[in-house]
């Protein structure tokens, strides 16, 4: 039943994408949303200031063993999103979502295949998916 949602909206995306049929305008616009997804981020950094980034190398102890490093590695991010912040950050991710359904049409590719074939492998490998 959970596929329905992520059908649904790879449908819709195939009955709404009117401009950009040719598989260059879709490689074009997901690249383009991806940055603007980056921007967003940025944004909330350099303009609103609800997050901060602190990022300098971290150090790994030698003793440390793989699954110790979730504990030992961090984000390099402070702070949450604001209201205003997370509200555009998720538009733009929503825009995003957008051109990879639209890509996966143009591929004739399911999306939520996509999605569990992701799923089955990153819960096999566990900790030693380095994607």
């Amino acid at each position: 039943m959970k596929d329905l949602l992520c059908d649904e909206f790879q449908n819709t995306v195939g009955e709404l994408l009117i401009r950009h049929q040719s598989i260059l305008d879709i490689l074009s616009k997901s690249q383009e949303s991806a940055a603007r997804v980056n921007r967003a981020v940025a944004k909330a950094v350099t303009r609103c200031g609800c997050v901060q980034i602190n990022a300098s190398k971290q150090e790994i102890p030698e003793e440390a063993e793989l699954q110790d490093l979730k504990q030992l590695l961090n984000t390099h991010l402070s702070g949450h999103l604001c209201q205003n912040c997370k509200e555009t950050t998720e538009e733009e991710l929503g825009k995003s979502l957008f051109y990879l359904a639209a890509l996966c049409n143009a591929l004739d590719i399911n999306m939520y295949d996509v999605l569990l074939k992701e799923h089955k492998k990153i819960s096999t490998l566990r900790l030693f998916n380095f994607t």
